[in-house]
């Protein structure tokens, strides 16, 4: 069985994420949705809600499961049998990070690869940084992330809101 991880922090999940792990679904045999668990960041989302949108999102694509980790990514990747990490370029800036990464995880463990997936057109301005920035000023973000996600960004400004 081929598996490949799709591994990120998805705080939170965007329609980038989505196309990638679908795009990613029709490559591998299995595609596991890995979820960073870090500690230094303050997350807009917890790791349990950013795990459960993620197995609502993605329920209906057999293939794809969502776990979480931490530590070294590449070692993550052997402990499930991974024989790649999917990543999305949008950018050139992108693709110099994402190179110097690959290639620090090749002499980490030769038996990964890792796989580059140009983003969609249709979705190469969305970013996790940009949502959460376009939500906390008071933006819309329709079309920017699934309708699981933009459910629970409305109930969070719904509880932040102020009584009238």
């Amino acid at each position: 069985m081929r598996i490949a991880i799709c591994p990120g922090s998805f705080d939170p999940l965007t329609v980038g994420h989505v196309d990638l792990v679908e795009r990613a679904a029709a490559l591998f045999d299995r595609v596991v949705v890995s979820i960073l668990v870090n500690t230094e960041k303050a997350p807009l989302f917890t790791q349990s809600e950013r795990m459960a949108i993620a197995r609502e999102v993605f329920a209906t694509v057999a293939n794809v499961e969502v776990d979480a980790f931490d530590g070294l990514t590449v070692d993550y990747a052997v402990r499930r049998g991974a024989i790649a990490m999917v990543r999305g370029l949008r950018s050139a800036t992108d693709t110099d990070y994402e190179l110097s990464m690959s290639l620090m995880n090749r002499h980490l463990k030769p038996s990964v690869d890792t796989v580059f997936l140009p983003t969609a057109a249709s979705v190469a301005h969305v970013s996790s940084r940009l949502v959460k920035e376009v939500w906390r000023l008071g933006g819309d973000v329709r079309g920017l992330v699934p309708a699981a996600v933009e459910a629970r960004l409305r109930a969070m400004r719904a509880v932040d809101a102020p009584a009238r």
